[in-house]
C-alpha cells in the first residue's frame, strides 16, 4: 500500500522524501481559558519587576486588570498603537523603554502591538511577554516588520521571539467580526503558505494542517455564535499552530502582496490577507497539486481556493480591494513593488499573473485555477 494511500499529507512525507531540517523555536506557552490571571507568577518566573505595557486597540478592556494583576509593576505604557509598525513610533517606544528601565517588555493585542514589542526588542535586552487578543501569530515567530517612508521591511531575528505567551481565549470575546473575519484569514494565510514554503517540512506540515481544521471548525462555530467560548478557544489553538508554522518556515508570494498592500496603501493586514487569499491558492494551484489536496481535504472541499472564498464570505470578511479604498491605477504600482522583492514562491513571480491575480481580487471575483504557462 503506497503512502498516499494512508494519509492526506503531501510534500515530504507523502513522497517519503524525508531529508529534512527542522528548528524548534523556544518559548513557553500557556494556554487556558483565564489564564490572563497567572501572568503575575508567569512574569515572576522570568526574574521581571519592572513591566512595560504596549496595548493594542484590540486590548482596550484588558489594560486596567493587567495593570492589576501586576500590582504597581507597570512603569510605562504605551495604549495607541498604529497598524503596520511605522517606525517613528518604534523610536518613541524604545525611549519610553530606555527611560522607564523596564526589564521586561509586555505586548497585548494583535500583530501591531506583538510587532511593536519585537522591534523595542531589536534594540533593549528585557524579558519579552506576548499576550495576543487576535489571530495574528506573530507571537509565535522570530518575525519582524517596520514601516518607513511607506515600505513595510521585513526580517529575522532571535531576539524579537517573546519568551512567554499567554493565550486566554476570554481575551477574544470582544473581538469585533469584521477583525474577528480578517484576523481569521490571516492565520489561514500563514497556514497555507507553510504547506509550500521553499523549507517546508513533515512536522510543519502536520501543524499546518492541524491549524487550518480547527481555524475552519472555530470559524464556523463562532459566527453563529461569537462568545462560543469552545468555538473561540478552536479559533486560538488554529492561531497558535499558525503562528508555530509561520515561525518555522519560509513564506510566499501571498505574505509579500499582502505586506505591499498594508505598507504602501494603508490596508489592514487582516483585510489584505482575506481579500488575496483565496485568488493566491488559485495561481498556487497547478504548480502544487499534492498541496492542494492536502489543503483541500483539511477545509472539507475538492476546491481549495473556493472554499477559501466561500469562507471569507460566510464569515463577513472583506473580499474586494476596490472597497478597501484600493484605486484601479494602483495594481500595477502593487505588482511592481511585489515582482521587485517577490522571494520565493512555488509558481515563480511574473508580473503578468500577479496583475490578473490583483484584478480579479480588486472586483472580487471568485477565483478560477490559473492555467501555468511555461515560465522562462
Amino acid at each position: 500500500m503506497s503512502v498516499e494511500a494512508v494519509t492526506p499529507l503531501s510534500g515530504l512525507a507523502a513522497r517519503g522524501d524525508l531529508h529534512f531540517v527542522y528548528e524548534a523555536l523556544a518559548g513557553r506557552v500557556v494556554f487556558a481559558p483565564g489564564a490572563l490571571a497567572s501572568l503575575s507568577d508567569e512574569v515572576a518566573r522570568l526574574g521581571g519587576s519592572r513591566v512595560a505595557l504596549l496595548r493594542g486597540g484590540s486590548a482596550a478592556a484588558e489594560s486596567g486588570a493587567i495593570n492589576e494583576i501586576l500590582d504597581g509593576c507597570v512603569v510605562a505604557e504605551i495604549d495607541h498603537i498604529h497598524p503596520h509598525v511605522p517606525m517613528s513610533e518604534v523610536v518613541g517606544a524604545r525611549r519610553m523603554v530606555a527611560e522607564s528601565k523596564a526589564d521586561t517588555i509586555i505586548a497585548v493585542g494583535g500583530g501591531s502591538a506583538i510587532g511593536l514589542g519585537k522591534a523595542v526588542m531589536l534594540e533593549h535586552r528585557a524579558h519579552f511577554v506576548a499576550i495576543p487578543t487576535t489571530y495574528s501569530g506573530s507571537e509565535m515567530t522570530s518575525i519582524f516588520g517596520i514601516t518607513d517612508e511607506g515600505v513595510k521591511r521585513t526580517g529575522r531575528d532571535d531576539r524579537v521571539k517573546p519568551a512567554l505567551v499567554i493565550y486566554d481565549p476570554e481575551l477574544t470575546l470582544r473581538l469585533p467580526v469584521h477583525v474577528t473575519a480578517g484576523s481569521i484569514m490571516n492565520a489561514l494565510g500563514h497556514c497555507v503558505e507553510a504547506l509550500y514554503a521553499e523549507n517546508r517540512n513533515p512536522v510543519i506540515t502536520g501543524v499546518a494542517v492541524e491549524g487550518v481544521a480547527a481555524l475552519r471548525a472555530g470559524s464556523h462555530m463562532v459566527v453563529d455564535a461569537p462568545s462560543d467560548i469552545d468555538g473561540r478557544s478552536r479559533l486560538l489553538y488554529g492561531a497558535f499552530a499558525a503562528g508555530l508554522a509561520l515561525g518555522s518556515v519560509g513564506m510566499a508570494i501571498h505574505h509579500r502582496i499582502c505586506h505591499v498592500l498594508g505598507g504602501t496603501f494603508g490596508l489592514a493586514h487582516g483585510d489584505a490577507n482575506a481579500v488575496v487569499l483565496p485568488h493566491v491558492v488559485s495561481a498556487n494551484s497547478a504548480a502544487e497539486p499534492g498541496v492542494m489536496r492536502t489543503l483541500g481535504a483539511a477545509l472539507g472541499a475538492d476546491d481549495p481556493a473556493g472554499a477559501l472564498f466561500d469562507l471569507a464570505h460566510r464569515i463577513g470578511a472583506r473580499q474586494r480591494l476596490d472597497e478597501l479604498g484600493i484605486e484601479h491605477p494602483d495594481l500595477g504600482k502593487a505588482a511592481d513593488l511585489i515582482v521587485a522583492r517577490a522571494g520565493w514562491n512555488p509558481r515563480p513571480a511574473r508580473r503578468d499573473w500577479i496583475v490578473a491575480l490583483l484584478e480579479d481580487a480588486w472586483i472580487g471575483r471568485r477565483p478560477q485555477v490559473h492555467k501555468r504557462e511555461e515560465e522562462t
